[in-house]
């Protein structure tokens, strides 16, 4: 990986910290609405609770907010010029696609450990191991928004990319199980959605490889293979997506 424009990547985030702030700040918000306060926050998910349960999905999608913003002002980059100077260096298409994943993994550490650190303090609860892989694949995981974000922006030759990306995570949240627990159809809708996955791998650890039936309050099994299936297939889909965007992008200029 290029390290130098790595480290330019990053260095030029830190100059919109207002963005920054709604993105760390709003998850932890719904997180303290809808995690710590409720009456049943401290009802039993296996060995946890349904405040960490929530916690983990607030989390996701600061880190899916953060990723997808990142991925999208490729928009802008493409709007200022920024693009056809990267196309007169050695920076190869799929480098430009890792290293703009590699910088929105990197800041999507920064909501999740915002909203841990507040849940740890409100209580939620679980083991400690729980505590880490939901942690860790929920970093790892955000590299699939950063893609998606990615792909918009190249998609389209408009600051509306960014919006649309963003704006689109907030359909795609309700229909991915992530702000109320689904069931019947649009549960089986929800296992198609990219955003499915990624929160459901990130709280295996927590309900041993189940779903949250909400009628009954139960626990429905759920196989493995569905999440990483998941998981894999939109990783791969939106990873070839977006590297096929710049070539064509540049092809063009």
């Amino acid at each position: 990986m290029n390290t130098t424009y790595y480290r330019l990547e990053l260095r030029r985030l830190r100059r919109d910290p207002v963005t920054l702030f709604f993105t760390v700040g709003l998850p932890a918000f719904f997180y303290l609405i809808f995690g710590a306060q409720p009456e049943y926050a401290d009802d039993a998910v296996r060995d946890g609770n349904v405040a960490m349960w929530i916690m983990i999905a607030m989390a996701g999608y600061g880190a899916m907010t953060a990723t997808t913003g990142i991925g999208g002002a490729a928009a802008l980059e493409r709007m200022q010029g920024w693009s056809r100077q990267l196309g007169l260096t050695p920076l190869r298409d799929h480098e430009y696609v890792g290293i703009k994943a590699a910088t929105a993994v990197t800041v999507a550490a920064i909501p999740i450990a915002f909203v841990f650190a507040i849940g740890a303090v409100t209580g939620a609860r679980a083991p400690l191991h729980v505590w880490a892989f939901s942690a860790l694949a929920l970093i790892l995981g955000a590299t699939i928004f950063a893609l998606y974000g990615l792909s918009f922006g190249l998609a389209f030759r408009s600051e509306a990319a960014v919006s649309a990306a963003g704006g689109s995570l907030v359909v795609l949240s309700f229909l991915g199980n992530i702000f109320i627990p689904l069931t019947g159809w649009q549960l089986t809708l929800a296992k198609f959605t990219p955003l499915y996955g990624y929160i459901s791998l990130a709280r295996r650890a927590l309900t041993g490889g189940a779903t949250l039936d909400p009628n009954t309050g139960d626990l429905i099994d759920e196989p493995l293979w569905q999440v990483l299936a998941n998981v894999s297939f939109w990783t791969i889909f939106l990873g070839v997506l977006a590297t096929w965007l710049v070539r064509r992008g540049r092809g063009r200029q």
